[in-house]
């Protein structure tokens, strides 16, 4: 599978956004306005995931590596994933996700 099958707009299953495909070099796989993903993958990029439940975002941390990153968690099944965090994300929403609870 190519990395420009995976980079296609969606309409966010939590919120209803329309959401375009992100642009340089990275491929969208989170709403940038609710931060909601779709379970979809086994293996990031792999689309083999059978669930399709909603990944609600319920941390952020931060790697070395990727700098700062969602944590999301399937609203269906639990399964926990991580993902990079877009230059047009909410930071509202990001800031709200790194609050003490």
């Amino acid at each position: 599978m190519s990395r420009a099958h995976e980079n296609t707009g969606f309409t966010c299953l939590n919120c209803g956004a329309v959401v375009s495909a992100q642009r340089g070099g990275s491929y969208r796989n989170h709403c940038p306005v609710c931060l909601h993903s779709r379970h979809v993958d086994v293996l990031p990029g792999d689309r083999q995931a059978q669930c399709g439940g909603v990944m609600e975002p319920v941390g952020v941390d931060h790697s070395g590596k990727k700098g700062f990153v969602l944590i999301h968690r399937c609203a269906r099944c639990g399964a926990e994933d991580r993902n990079r965090l877009a230059p047009d994300d909410a930071m509202d929403r990001v800031i709200e996700l790194q609050r003490p609870r």
